[in-house]
């Protein structure tokens, strides 16, 4: 035990759970006293287990998931030991075991430790004044004859999805065991990867804890669309094959051994059939555990030994595991409040789901299955839309108790809060689930009065209360301050359009508006503005200002009208009407660098070059001095060119057939793209053509923050399109594009828009995509924060674009056609316009004279001092 006054907690397992327990105990306080020491047995920290799926075709890999990107918390009280097993309690000494397994000791495939006798690695004993499990749970495998095979996967860390990833390469179809939850989850990920897929079900349904039989048949014929082939009813007899996987063999349910088989040929079996508690360590240290797995733990999730708690999926607060994180946050919450002596106590949790399965929404919450004696259902279904809700009401209709949504969740983020607050229905409580035309709209309170007390985020336990104080004293004005105050919204996003209408309400209860004018010139929004230019036909910011605006006119304004006026017309940025409203890179038509020259970046579409255009690129860096960089983006760069010489060195570069890279601008910069099935053995499409295409189409589009884009041939994705504005990834059915993502300070990956397009409908989607950003959103906001702040969100995006909700489909391609047919090289307009280049002369009596405030450096000579020691002996200078 330790010898001073602070006490030390050590936590098995840094899972979603456990991490929360570290952050609660950093945020309320309980370092102040404790020292914390967390036991991860993964090889890396903390991830959303529950956006899982997201890892296949994330840019940066695993840190795409990471609740911990650093590998450390902020406080030096919180140490976090990764790649460790904690193996033994020993409940009388106060000690835990500890094996760190030696490199090369983890079973791949299941991300497992191997037998610790023949590998025995690093063993460590710690002692502990409180010990906190959050083990977890593991996958349930059936035992099912095969289930050993080469091919066979469980579906819970990201090292089961690199082993079905990389079985992927060599794999036509998948089968997937399990149609609940999980199950669905790793069918969208085979899907993305390009296999036929199967999910097989035991039950008569789809989901069988969270839906009814007609909600259930509802959601398959939404799969069944996305080519996904459901198998409900059926018990899984054999994996054959030798010692890999061939086939699934099953039979119906409810029928006797030798009964018809049929046989699902398959390379991939993954096992998602339920998971089981975590909990061997308290069962061999003697805790008492329930009948059905689970360490027992009362109301403050304090085990039967004082010292011991356990939290998450390894915990059975009154025999009940809960397999939801949301719960799981709750208990790691309220062990920290009862280790800060506090009142907290778990005695439920709202067991409340909406998920986007397969591109399909689905919710369940309260009582879904009116168990309740009385309960009534009232039932909305459209088969030819897809949709089906069910609401469950008291026996006088006075209550809500719980519901099902397929097919349209909207109502979600009302419904849901009215069941745990008790909220009086309204007179006619099917309006809540009748089509938007009837009239009532389920996006916002609808003046039935939430109280205080209801819970608007169930993953995070966040009340309405909390978050109108955050606004009300905290001085949150946007949903995405709320995220940052009070967690809400931050885990699933279901709750972010009610978060949204509590804070705009709010602000109208005040009888205030939160200003969101472009500046202090315009009180009109970017869109309001662009819609002004739009309608009244303005093409001088002296007439909109004049219409719309006072003053004369800022650094902030001037760009961004510039910028509405640019995506409107074709008129050359450096015009004399529009020259003046540019920012220093766009008045150069270049990037201005730390020491005051400029760069060159000429476009080079989808990363696909000539070598006579690489030799005069060459050339021209050669005469000139310039610093040549190969980019990220598939492109080079050209640094340290004075402002006299850039029309010199254009000249050569136009000359030669190459135009503007749009590097300076607020336009589309580049679509990086990988070799696609031209080389690649992987590649199942023509990534480099769709790239060049999509880049020749888009080239020059004004827009309000730049534009990337990325085509990978496959689900390998080693364009990274996941992290552009617009990325686009092969399938063996076509392309699946992907929106909202970027790089930079707020990195974001982008996600699924719709899938398997023809190139035809993805050109269609992606004109309209566009446009509609150039549209709506705000000055200097990229797609992702757009996105995120568009009220609906993604969804608002699927329906503008994919359902083309608005009409305006035709509208927005009709725009982009014109920006495509009125497209010309800036670059090439100034080298044919003698006025332009008189923006270029560095002294009028004298124009080849350099600017002598102006110190030159070249390649990298700014850096030297520093550089050799880093450089390895014999490496080419």
């Amino acid at each position: 035990m330790g010898t001073t006054s602070r006490k030390r907690i050590v936590v098995v397992g840094h899972g979603m759970v456990g991490h929360r327990f570290a952050q609660a105990a950093v945020e309320r306080g309980l370092t102040e006293t404790h020292d914390v020491v967390v036991f991860g047995e993964e090889p890396r920290a903390a991830y959303d287990r529950v956006g899982l799926t997201g890892w296949f075709g994330h840019a940066d890999g695993a840190e795409g998931l990471s609740l911990l990107p650093g590998g450390e918390y902020d406080d030096p009280r919180v140490r976090l030991v990764v790649d460790s097993v904690v193996t033994e309690i020993d409940r009388a000494a106060q000690t835990v075991t500890v094996v760190s397994p030696p490199p090369g000791s983890r079973d791949v495939r299941q991300g497992a430790l191997l037998d610790q006798q023949s590998q025995p690695g690093t063993v460590t004993i710690h002692d502990y004044d409180v010990l906190v499990l959050a083990t977890g749970a593991a996958p349930f495998v059936p035992p099912v004859e095969g289930r050993g095979k080469d091919g066979c996967f469980v579906y819970r860390t990201i090292e089961d999805l690199e082993a079905i990833q990389a079985a992927s390469l060599t794999a036509t179809s998948g089968v997937v065991i399990g149609g609940g939850l999980l199950g669905l989850e790793a069918a969208n990920a085979l899907v993305q990867l390009g296999l036929d897929t199967h999910v097989v079900e035991m039950a008569p349904r789809l989901m069988p804890v969270q839906l009814d039989g007609a909600a259930g048949a509802t959601l398959v014929r939404h799969i069944e669309k996305l080519g996904v082939k459901v198998h409900t009813g059926v018990l899984t007899e054999e994996i054959e094959g030798g010692e890999a996987v061939t086939g699934l063999r099953v039979r119906q349910a409810g029928t006797e051994e030798g009964a018809p088989t049929t046989v699902i040929e398959t390379q991939v079996v993954v096992f998602s059939a339920g998971i089981r508690p975590r909990d061997a360590l308290a069962r061999e240290c003697d805790l008492e555990t329930a009948p059905r797995g689970g360490v027992l733990v009362d109301e403050q999730c304090r085990t039967a030994d004082p010292h011991i708690f356990a939290i998450g999926e390894c915990a059975a607060p009154g025999g009940t595991m809960y397999g939801l994180v949301a719960p799981g946050y709750a208990m790691a919450e309220v062990v920290v409040d009862a280790l800060l002596d506090g009142p907290g106590t778990f005695t439920g949790a709202d067991m409340s789901t909406k998920l986007k399965l397969l591109g399909v929404d689905v919710a369940s919450f309260g009582d879904a299955f009116a168990a309740t004696d009385g309960a009534l259902e009232l039932t909305y279904a459209d088969a030819v839309s897809g949709v089906y809700k069910k609401l469950v009401v008291t026996e006088d209709g006075s209550r809500l108790l719980g519901g099902i949504l397929v097919g349209d969740a909207s109502a979600y983020g009302i419904l849901r809060p009215m069941v745990s607050s008790g909220l009086a229905l309204p007179d006619n409580p099917e309006q809540l689930i009748l089509p938007a035309s009837s009239g009532v709209s389920t996006g916002s309170t609808g003046g039935w009065g939430m109280p205080d007390e209801a819970q608007v985020c169930s993953c995070n336990d966040v009340t309405k209360a909390q978050i109108i104080h955050a606004v009300a004293e905290e001085g949150c004005e946007t949903v995405a301050d709320v995220k940052q105050c009070t967690r809400a919204g931050t885990t699933c996003g279901s709750c972010v359009p009610t978060v949204k209408n509590l804070v705009e309400e709010h602000f109208a209860s005040l009888g205030k508006v939160v200003d969101k004018g472009l500046c202090e010139h315009f009180r009109l929004t970017r869109q309001e503005l662009f819609d002004v230019v739009a309608v009244h036909g303005y093409r001088r910011f002296d007439d909109i200002v004049e219409a719309h605006g006072t003053g004369r006119g800022c650094d902030v304004c001037k760009p961004a009208i510039a910028s509405i006026l640019a995506s409107q017309t074709s008129t050359h940025i450096l015009e004399r009407e529009t020259v003046g409203l540019q920012d220093t890179n766009d008045k150069y038509l270049a990037n201005i660098q730390r020491n005051g020259t400029y760069s060159v970046v000429p476009r080079i579409p989808g990363g696909e070059i000539t070598p006579e255009k690489l030799i005069v690129i060459g050339e021209v860096a050669r005469d000139y001095g310039l610093y040549t960089k190969i980019t990220g983006g598939q492109r080079i760069d050209l640094f340290g060119a004075r402002m006299e010489q850039l029309p010199q060195i254009w000249r050569r570069l136009v000359d030669a057939g190459f135009e503007s890279g749009h590097a300076y601008g607020k336009s589309l910069r580049t679509v990086k793209s990988c070799v696609g099935s031209t080389w690649c053995r992987y590649g199942v499409q023509d990534s480099v053509g769709l790239a060049i295409a999509l880049e020749l189409r888009y080239r020059g589009l004004r827009s309000p923050h730049k534009l990337k884009g990325g085509v990978s041939g496959c689900a390998r994705e080693c364009a990274e399109a996941r992290g552009k504005d617009f990325g686009v990834i092969a399938t063996e059915k076509g392309w699946n594009l992907y929106v909202g993502g970027n790089g930079g300070a707020n990195p974001a990956h982008a996600r699924l828009l719709a899938g398997d397009l023809d190139t035809e409908t993805l050109l269609s989607y992606l004109d309209r995509f566009l446009m509609y950003y150039v549209r709506t959103a705000d000055r200097l906001q990229r797609t992702s924060t757009w996105i995120e702040h568009l009220e609906g969100g993604l969804e608002r995006v699927r329906e503008v674009v994919v359902d083309d909700a608005l009409g305006l489909g035709a509208e927005l391609e009709a725009e982009m056609a014109r920006h495509v047919g009125g497209y010309a090289d800036e670059w090439a307009e100034t080298l044919a316009d003698p006025a332009k280049l008189e923006r270029f002369v560095t002294f009028v009596n004298a124009p080849d004279t350099p600017d002598p405030t102006i110190e030159f450096t070249t390649e990298r000579d700014q850096i030297q001092p520093i550089a050799p020691a880093l450089i390895p002996v014999g490496a080419p200078s």
